[in-house]
């Protein structure tokens, strides 16, 4: 076991881990590239509107963090995504480009004439879906993937098919839908489609294996939010050797969202030592260029990217920031630099403790006695209380002021 992969200068996680009773199950791939799905399942989120522009400037934030994949939108259903996605392309990005395409030839030759890179290629598999929900006879799904899949590889692009509901079809009319369209059509890629997040984490290892040993082709992961699953269930199908996974920024996208790229991402890195490329340090900043641009807030300790992520209240916490110094690992899972968040900052409220009140006035070169730092602190946690929230330095130090005399 090596120590360098658990606990480094950036981070410190479980040594456990890494033991080989845990690390011999594993399969890991080589290599884990992330498609970004934030231009286009990200919109779907009840809301959200992106303009070209928004588009355009993601897309770039995008490529500089080192995404390997962006999945700019659905030419055929918007025109403002078709003009987006063909500027995308003159952009000259160092990430592949992808359009978003139903099963119908006309989608295909829209994507084809952008100059998109590869397609992702939607169907519904669950039957019930398909005579539910879209009334069609399952045949006509099934005729459409041959006809559409086959024109997108005759016109020179990458087709990821992409069969959804597939964690609530019959296994069988999933795999049998899979190899047909295979067969007659033509398939570069599967993705591993959990569209209602419905799949639990022990079901992960079938749906991989079940779908590779029919399939034989490489796998993509495409998970939802609606039970908090999609960051174990993609970490557990890279486990089983998948080798690209669907996220978005910050977890956006329709309902309760898609699998976030920062804690997946993360966790691959500091978990199983798994380094996608993706710059890490830019994730605050794009996290905060996105959720502007949707218009979407976030809970402020969100994992990552919350914005008091690195504030510390509590006093006991305090303590151990003021004690271990630039060890910062002592008392965080990684450090905030690593994420491109700004320092611990020590915050006063309620949960302080004397340390909280001692940290503050070094902070402006102030000193007081035991008893006057008691005595403040009581007071922090009663102005606190009866704001609801965080003191300001002005407040603090009004308080000082008048328990100094």
């Amino acid at each position: 076991m090596s120590e360098g992969a658990w606990h480094t200068t950036d981070w410190f996680t479980s040594p456990w881990n890494f033991m080989p009773e845990v690390r011999d199950a594993l399969e890991l791939p080589g290599t884990v590239h992330v498609h970004d799905v934030t231009l286009r399942d990200g919109e779907q989120q009840a809301g959200v509107v992106f303009t070209k522009d928004d588009k355009l400037r993601i897309a770039e934030a995008l490529a500089e963090a080192g995404v390997h994949r962006i999945e700019a939108g659905l030419p055929a259903v918007s025109p403002a995504d078709d003009a987006a996605v063909r500027e995308m392309v003159k952009m000259g990005l160092p990430s592949k480009i992808y359009a978003f395409s139903r099963c119908i030839t006309d989608d295909v030759r829209r994507a084809a004439d952008c100059g998109v890179d590869g397609v992702v290629m939607e169907i519904p598999s669950s039957h019930h879906l398909v005579e539910k929900a879209y009334r069609w006879p399952v045949q006509r799904a099934i005729d459409a993937s041959v006809e559409a899949t086959s024109l997108a590889h005759e016109l020179g692009l990458t087709v990821s098919f992409f069969p959804i509901d597939a964690t609530r079809a019959g296994l069988v009319e999933y795999l049998d839908l899979l190899e047909t369209v295979a067969k007659d059509g033509h398939v570069d890629a599967v993705g591993l489609v959990d569209t209602f997040g419905v799949l639990s984490p022990h079901g992960v290892r079938m749906f991989v294996r079940q779908t590779r040993e029919r399939m034989g082709v490489p796998l993509e992961t495409h998970f939802h939010m609606d039970f908090g699953l999609g960051v174990a269930n993609t970490l557990l199908a890279v486990a089983e050797g998948v080798e690209v996974i669907q996220t978005t920024v910050t977890g956006i996208g329709e309902r309760a969202g898609n699998t976030p790229m920062e804690e997946t991402v993360l966790a691959l890195l500091t978990m199983y030592d798994v380094d996608t490329g993706i710059k890490t340090q830019s994730f605050f900043e794009l996290s905060k260029l996105v959720m502007q641009l949707a218009g979407v807030s976030q809970p402020s300790n969100r994992p990552v990217v919350g914005e008091r992520l690195y504030n510390v209240e509590s006093g006991i916490i305090t303590t151990w920031v003021r004690n271990v110094g630039d060890e910062l690992n002592e008392s965080f899972p990684y450090r905030p630099e690593l994420v491109g968040q700004p320092a611990p900052e020590l915050v006063l409220g309620k949960g302080s403790g004397l340390d909280s009140v001692a940290a503050r006035l070094d902070k402006h070169g102030l000193s007081a006695t035991t008893e006057q730092i008691e005595q403040i602190l009581a007071e922090v946690k009663a102005r606190s209380l009866e704001k609801k929230g965080l003191l300001d330095d002005g407040e603090f130090l009004a308080i000082v002021e008048q328990v100094r005399g």
